[in-house]
């Protein structure tokens, strides 16, 4: 009795596997080639061992710039190199506007706001997003004082350090946040203020879930962990702090009746919704208010902060290049106080070193998914609708057809022989296309303040023993440097 259930177990066994492999050569003629697919697995198994950009590379060259890489049933086609990424982002961007919403990205953003809505939401908020950010002064006076006062303020609290070795992230992090915060509620907080800290903590308990490996047992199963314990509920209650934080500025907006002249993306947006009010396909509401604030301090503050971490720590072990970014600033701007962004035109040697950082540590171990909204085509692979499209923005930036030394730190990438500052095609760290990241000049403003600033008040060093502070990245969703310490040595007795 028992040898013959375990004989019909065996057979239904058995015809399971010839199904499977029946659909899994079906499924190989309507995508690209790529990583040999098990049950249930996927073509995850590349990553067990070697979550790593070169994995990533040495993908790109067995099965070609356009590869399908299966999550389990889920077909998710990567775009390596430039010509793939530009021709998804690019040459059919409105094909892929689509962002995928997983189940965690869901229950974060309910769909609302910028980053993670579609379809008319996406294209009001964003509209709204891109004119209002101009109006609060991008590229204009009113923005670079607020981010020469955190610069200051960065500058006095490495100067407290006396030339001892400290860990610099808490302090370039609380001054990125105070930015958004400058933008978003009209002013900034004290880096001590209990609300700004626990607004910060919050945003880092998210930001640290999402880059865990805890982020992809929740969306394999959201309904089932939805009712345990574990670290997803930490950030679902850190959403809520966040959310009621927002919330409690938004009131303080709508009482303080300033719309007669709007001084913050709050008060823009409030008047923005007053205005639209007779409309029936206006979807400007505090829902979508709360969240685009939410989207600003998470694509806006993490993004700036770890680039930031990199620019030091590649600073202290390029010391040549350092010195050299010194006496460009000072032969150029001489005594003039704080760098302003327009002085980027007269500084090509340092402009180059900015850029060559975000390229040679971009910030995320492949670009943000998007979603194909029609049938298309990408260099002779059909993409059904639907499909998960990945653009691999890290292959671009170390993509060899495009760079004389894509593994180096050369900020020679960015200079002609005359020592030119030159622009490249293959520089995308802020993506392209429709969803180009809304930040960017914002965050090309600060990244140009804040480095050049720390630069004319400090030489950064190791600590003494340390020849050079490891540059292996820390991996997960997004890319930090490992915990470091630099010396900050003062440039002058100021400090």
């Amino acid at each position: 009795m028992y040898e013959r259930a375990s004989r019909k177990m065996l057979g239904v066994l058995v015809c399971l596997l010839i199904l499977f492999f029946v659909m899994l050569f079906r499924s190989k003629k309507s995508y690209p080639p790529g990583p040999f697919r098990l049950p249930i697995l996927g073509g995850t198994w590349r990553f067990w061992f070697n979550m790593s950009r070169d994995n990533l590379l040495q993908m790109e060259k067995e099965y070609g710039n356009v590869f399908t890489m299966w999550v389990g049933p889920i077909p998710m086609i990567m775009l390596s190199g430039f010509q793939s990424v530009k021709e998804g982002l690019v040459n059919h961007s409105e094909a892929f506007a689509d962002r995928l919403v997983t189940p965690l990205v869901k229950a974060l953003t309910k769909e609302k706001g910028i980053m993670f809505s579609n379809g008319h939401t996406w294209k009001e908020q964003r509209k709204f997003g891109i004119v209002t950010m101009r109006k609060l002064g991008l590229g204009k006076k009113g923005v670079e004082h607020q981010i020469q006062e955190e610069a200051q303020q960065l500058i006095e609290t490495f100067a407290r350090a006396k030339r001892e070795p400290l860990d610099p992230s808490l302090h370039i992090r609380k001054a990125v946040s105070n930015v958004i915060c400058a933008l978003a509620f009209g002013y900034r907080f004290s880096v001590d203020d209990e609300e700004f800290l626990k607004l910060t903590k919050a945003f880092h308990v998210i930001l640290t879930y999402i880059t865990s490996p805890w982020h992809g047992f929740y969306e394999m199963a959201p309904r089932l962990f939805n009712y345990l314990p574990g670290p997803h509920q930490k950030v679902f209650s850190s959403r809520a702090v966040v959310d009621s934080f927002i919330r409690k500025e938004i009131q303080k907006h709508k009482a303080q009746g300033s719309l007669h002249d709007p001084q913050d993306y709050i008060d823009f947006y409030l008047l923005q919704m007053r205005k639209a009010k007779s409309d029936p396909n206006s979807t400007y509401d505090e829902e979508n208010l709360a969240q685009s604030i939410f989207d600003l301090f998470i694509a806006g503050s993490d993004t700036t902060f770890s680039t930031l971490q990199w620019a030091l720590l590649l600073m202290a072990n390029h010391p040549d290049v350092q010195e050299k970014v010194y006496k460009e600033m000072e032969d150029v701007l001489g005594s003039s106080p704080l760098c302003t962004h327009q002085d980027v035109k007269k500084l090509p040697y340092t402009n180059a070193v900015i850029h060559e950082i975000l390229r040679s540590q971009y910030i995320l171990i492949i670009g943000i998914p998007r979603q194909s909204v029609k049938d298309e085509n990408i260099l002779g692979f059909p993409i059904p609708k639907g499909t998960i499209v990945v653009p691999d923005i890290a292959s671009v930036l170390l993509d060899p057809k495009q760079w004389a030394t894509p593994q180096e730190f050369n900020p020679n990438h960015f200079l002609d022989k005359g020592g030119n500052f030159v622009t490249r095609e293959a520089f995308l760290p802020f993506g392209a296309g429709a969803r180009i990241c809304l930040g960017k000049q914002l965050a090309e403003i600060e990244l140009f303040i804040f480095f050049t600033s720390l630069l004319r008040s400090f030489t950064f060093q190791p600590p003494e023993g340390v020849k050079e502070i490891n540059t292996e990245p820390s991996i997960g969703l997004t890319v930090h440097p490992h915990p470091y310490k630099v010396c900050a040595v003062p440039r002058s007795n100021a400090y």
